[in-house]
């Protein structure tokens, strides 16, 4: 996203110049729905961004402009809650975090936009949150840490936005390199770069055009069911924080106490992590092939188990899975639409994607959206 069209949006609109940032949307190679069950995921932020231009504007008033929507919000300062729905609670969010936590935040012009597409499980939303917090604690001064300003902006999702999010989106985001991925542990939250070498291969996502929120109550369903699953553990076993602690064996010799539908998802969280660990390892060894057999692996595990894929998402995997030039696919972030993440050799991109383009087409009548990404640094002040 080019940060001089949202700069010059700014300045006609409010005449005066702006402090700029942009924030990335993230992929997540492998590790999906761990992140709220305390283990790993292993994010990258990606050059599909947000770009916040911001300045103050001597008032308690809070005056935002949309971009994409091309729609305008005021607020003031002093008495605002969230709305029922939109992208003002994600703005709003984040002033409300900071004025909890004691920060002086003065009225501020904002207009925003970019081109992370929105409901493709690219985190837009963690994107503009962790975005807006840089962009205020640059204009007033505040000085915060990365990590602290990534906690804000998870708060913020949970409060605002109504989604009880893991801190993985606004991690990766924020925290994004050139050329890595970030292993996380968000337990510890304890982490590493790891080079993102693909060799031969390239990173393209295959947008569903299904459009999913993940407010629904399915995203939320999924975190009672894990919980219900380490109660049940721990009634004989008191070290249990997390399904992080819960091996397989422990799982089978609670299986009478719980249903077959919370067995199944704590059984994906557990089989996923120990997918991300073996990934990161033939990662390291430069074994795209053996990769992408533990990223197939996932995509099972999230339909199958965790029950959070879709036909479409079924039909791209299993499309990707039929071709010798596709190294490893799975579904990515929180299901029931979105993208799937495909790990192609560059020679064949070409050819992979009109053929999976018309496939999609044939099986289900609507386009597909095909976005080439490539890993980029975090959330960062441009002007």
């Amino acid at each position: 996203m080019n940060p001089g069209i949202i700069r010059s949006a700014f300045e006609e609109l409010f005449d005066k110049k702006p402090i700029v940032v942009k924030s990335p949307g993230r992929i997540n190679l492998i590790g999906e729905h761990t992140d709220y069950n305390e283990g790993f995921v292993l994010p990258a932020a990606i050059n599909k961004e947000i770009v916040i231009a911001v300045q103050k504007n001597d008032s308690d008033e809070c005056r935002l402009f949309s971009q994409d929507f091309q729609e305008s919000l005021t607020f003031d300062l002093h008495d605002f809650e969230r709305m029922e729905g939109g992208w003002g609670n994600y703005v709003m969010g984040v002033v409300a975090q900071l004025q909890q936590a004691g920060y002086p935040i003065e009225g501020f012009d904002l207009v925003f936009g970019g081109d992370v597409p929105v409901g493709a499980g690219l985190s837009s939303s963690a994107a503009v949150e962790n975005g807006v917090c840089l962009a205020l604690s640059e204009l007033f001064g505040l000085g915060l840490e990365r990590l602290d300003m990534l906690k804000f902006a998870q708060k913020a999702e949970h409060e605002f936005a109504g989604v009880q999010c893991g801190i993985m989106d606004q991690f990766a985001s924020m925290m994004g390199k050139d050329n890595h991925a970030i292993r996380l542990d968000c337990r510890s939250l304890e982490y590493s770069y790891f080079p993102i070498d693909l060799g031969d291969y390239q990173i393209i996502l295959c947008d569903t055009q299904v459009k999913h929120s993940l407010a629904d109550s399915a995203y939320n369903d999924r975190r009672r069911e894990c919980q219900a699953g380490v109660a049940a553990v721990q009634q004989t076993n008191q070290t249990v924080k997390s399904l992080r602690d819960v091996t397989l064996e422990l799982l089978e010799e609670t299986k009478s106490k719980i249903s077959e539908v919370v067995f199944r998802r704590c059984k994906f969280v557990i089989e996923e992590n120990a997918r991300l660990l073996k990934g990161c390892e033939l990662l390291e060894k430069g074994d795209i092939k053996g990769f992408g057999q533990q990223m197939y692996g996932s995509h099972d595990g999230l339909s199958g188990l965790y029950e959070v894929s879709c036909k479409e998402l079924d039909f791209l995997a299993d499309f990707a899975k039929s071709r010798e030039t596709v190294a490893g696919a799975r579904m990515m972030g929180g299901g029931f639409g979105g993208c799937t993440i495909n790990l192609v050799e560059k020679g064949a991109k070409e050819t992979f994607e009109k053929e999976v383009a018309a496939a999609y087409e044939k099986a289900f009548g609507k386009s597909l959206q095909i976005y080439e990404v490539e890993v980029t640094d975090g959330t960062r002040v441009v002007g």
